[in-house]
């Protein structure tokens, strides 16, 4: 893949400024999700908290990134104790740029939204691997196997 990531300028869950630029050095797990509490969203969530810290200490970050506002990424991490940041995408912008918005269809019902993805990007701002419409029982511990499979 190596292809170079998408630049982003965003907020995150505490209104700060997030951008690429701040990860450079480190690896990074960037995962898309269509929202805050719901079933596959929160397993996604919580597969890579549960992570976070084995990957922390090999210089590896995790963000998240959804269209919710900040408000419901703050309660969302309050519940279930999520330790890295997530990216209140409100207006979308990160998720164009990544190309993750998707025609989607719910109780016949179509509409677009986000399409479940990660991007895993090395030190050096390069995407090394990208998972499109994954399923989030089992996406974790595939993301975590390419990390050492990678050796990032």
């Amino acid at each position: 893949m190596d292809s170079k990531a998408p630049y982003f300028n965003s907020v995150d869950d505490q209104g700060n400024t997030i951008t690429l630029d701040q990860f450079k050095g480190k690896t990074l797990i960037l995962f898309f999700y269509p929202k805050d509490f719901t079933p596959g969203c929160t397993l996604e969530a919580c597969g890579f908290k549960d992570i976070y810290n084995s990957v922390f200490e090999q210089n590896v970050d995790i963000v998240g990134v959804s269209k919710d506002d900040i408000k419901s990424h703050q309660e969302f991490k309050k519940l279930f104790n999520i330790p890295y940041l997530l990216i209140a995408d409100s207006i979308g912008e990160v998720c164009k740029a990544y190309d993750v918005i998707r025609e989607k269809s719910m109780m016949g019902k179509k509409y677009r939204g986000i399409e479940r993805s990660t991007f895993l990007i090395n030190d050096q701002g390069y995407i090394v691997k990208a998972w499109r419409n994954v399923n989030a029982a089992g996406h974790v511990p595939a993301v975590h196997a390419a990390l050492k499979e990678l050796k990032l």
